[in-house]
C-alpha cells in the first residue's frame, strides 16, 4: 500500500489535489477547520506528503503550529509565496508547487501555463497532477525563485492594475500597457526587497507575458485584489520603496468606495 498524503485545507485546491493523489493510489487524510493536526500526526507520523492547501493569509499560522514530525514533508502552493515565508518558520526544503491553473467552485480547472514543481516530493506531485490531466513539470531547485517571482509578478500586476481597469489580461496589456508596466516595475522593486536578490527583470517581464498569452481572457481582479494591494503597500512602506503607481491606485479605490 502506498503511503498516505495529508492535506491541510480542503477548498477547491485541496479537493483537486486530493483527487489526483487518490487516483495514484495514495490514501488522503484531510485536516479540516477545527481539527487538531497534532492528533493526526500521532496517528500518521510519516506521510508521503503534507500538502498545505490553505490560502496565503492562513499560511503562517498553519506553519507556526506544524507538528514537528511533518515539517520535513511539506508541500506549499500559495500565491505570493517566497522562500522567506517558509524559512522564517525554520522550514528548509519544502516541495513547492507554483500553481498556474485557475479553479473555481463548480467549474473545471483552467490551465494558464504548465505548473512547475520543485523539491523532494516533486515527482509525487507531478504524478498526481498528471493523473487528473493538469499540465505540470518538475524544475530544478535553482529555478524555483524565478518561478515564484514570475507568478507573483503576474498575479499582483493583473490584480492591482485591474482594480483601475477591470477587464481581462489581454485588455490590460493592449489598452493599458503603461499602467501595467509601471505596476509591474514597482512590484519587482518590492520582490527584490523581499528576496534580498537582484532579480532578472527582463526575463520576469517576458515570463509574465507568457502568462497573459496562456489565458488572454483571464479576468484581472477578484475578491482578494484589494488585500493584495494593501500587502504590497505595507511591504513598500517597510522597505522605504516609492510606489507612486500603487499609491495612486489605492487612492482611487478609496475615493470610489462609499463611506460607511
Amino acid at each position: 500500500m502506498k503511503k498516505p498524503v495529508v492535506i491541510i485545507g480542503m477548498g477547491e485546491m485541496g479537493d483537486l489535489f486530493a483527487r489526483g493523489f487518490l487516483k495514484c493510489g495514495h490514501p488522503v487524510h484531510p485536516i479540516l477547520r477545527g481539527s487538531r493536526p497534532e492528533s493526526v500526526a500521532q496517528a500518521i507520523p510519516e506521510p508521503d506528503l503534507v500538502l498545505v492547501a490553505v490560502g496565503e493569509t492562513e499560511l503562517h499560522p498553519v506553519l507556526a503550529s506544524m507538528p514537528s514530525a511533518w515539517r520535513t514533508r511539506l508541500g506549499l502552493l500559495q500565491n505570493e509565496l517566497l522562500p522567506c515565508d517558509w524559512q522564517r518558520h525554520g522550514i528548509t526544503d519544502p516541495t513547492v508547487i507554483v500553481v498556474w491553473f485557475d479553479k473555481k467552485k463548480g467549474r473545471p480547472f483552467v490551465p494558464v501555463l504548465p505548473t512547475p514543481v520543485a523539491g523532494p516530493r516533486a515527482g509525487l506531485v507531478v504524478q498526481s497532477l498528471e493523473a487528473i490531466e493538469v499540465p505540470c513539470h518538475t524544475i530544478p531547485d535553482e529555478e524555483l525563485l524565478y518561478e515564484l517571482v514570475r507568478k507573483n509578478l503576474y498575479i499582483l500586476t493583473i490584480n492591482i492594475a485591474g482594480l483601475r481597469t477591470g477587464g481581462t489580461v489581454s485588455e490590460l496589456w493592449d489598452r493599458h500597457r503603461e499602467l501595467a508596466e509601471k505596476t509591474a516595475d514597482e512590484i519587482l522593486d518590492i520582490q527584490e526587497w523581499l528576496t534580498q536578490t537582484r532579480l532578472p527583470r527582463g526575463r520576469l517581464m517576458a515570463g509574465m507575458l507568457e502568462g497573459f498569452a496562456g489565458d488572454p481572457n483571464h479576468i484581472c481582479t477578484g475578491r482578494t485584489a484589494p488585500a493584495r494591494l494593501r500587502r504590497a503597500l505595507d511591504h513598500a512602506k517597510a522597505a522605504g520603496i516609492a510606489t507612486p503607481t500603487l499609491t495612486a491606485i489605492a487612492e482611487g479605490l478609496a475615493a470610489a468606495t462609499p463611506a460607511s
